[in-house]
């Protein structure tokens, strides 16, 4: 296989959208110092189009919105569409999102100390995380009433690809130091 077929089919794949000959022109020249001429790329992703038509690939290269992209062939769309509908049920929403990073910050919580820092009702999106095993029930406060007490889970952990608690951004993470002069650039 040629450095161009090898680049091209990079490009495709790397490429968040189709990519169009002009594109794949553009970028060989910039990054490569290669000029290719429309006619050669243009051989060359029929030759690619023609390698992955082959049954021993599960996707191909399609023409589409004026470039190129690979896409699953259409025997495998019941399995595409199965996984992405069990990662889309694994997604978080915004709120649960503000939820449970108050309840890992803050626990152990109560849902009454969620809410009035949240403003609304979280009685759904505690049984969402709760039905997703990102936190658990922890016990029971000795507050008036006894409500509950929620902390994250291990699976919490897993989900967010740490190992503890104080692998979690903190605000400095995310502030820039007020007291700081100048650019970080000029130093």
């Amino acid at each position: 296989m040629s450095f161009l077929e090898s680049g091209i089919e990079s490009l495709i794949f790397c490429s968040p959208k189709p990519i169009k000959i002009e594109e794949i022109i553009k970028v060989f020249a910039e990054a490569k110092n290669k000029n290719y001429d429309e006619k050669k790329i243009k051989k060359t992703l029929s030759q690619l189009i023609l390698k992955y038509e082959d049954s021993s690939f599960p996707f191909q290269i399609i023409e589409s919105g004026g470039g190129f992209q690979f896409l699953t062939k259409n025997e495998f769309s019941d399995l595409n569409e199965t996984l992405l509908r069990q990662q889309s049920k694994r997604r978080l929403s915004v709120s649960a999102l503000e939820t449970l990073s108050i309840i890992a910050y803050k626990q152990p919580v109560t849902k009454s100390e969620i809410e009035k820092i949240r403003g609304v009702n979280c009685d759904y999106t505690i049984q969402k995380l709760l039905d997703k095993e990102l936190i658990i029930i922890k016990g029971k406060s000795d507050k008036v009433g006894r409500p509950l007490i929620y902390i994250t889970s291990d699976k919490f952990m897993d989900y967010f690809g740490i190992n503890n608690l104080d692998e979690l951004p903190t605000i400095k993470d995310f502030k820039k130091e007020e007291n700081s002069i100048g650019d970080e650039k000029e130093v």
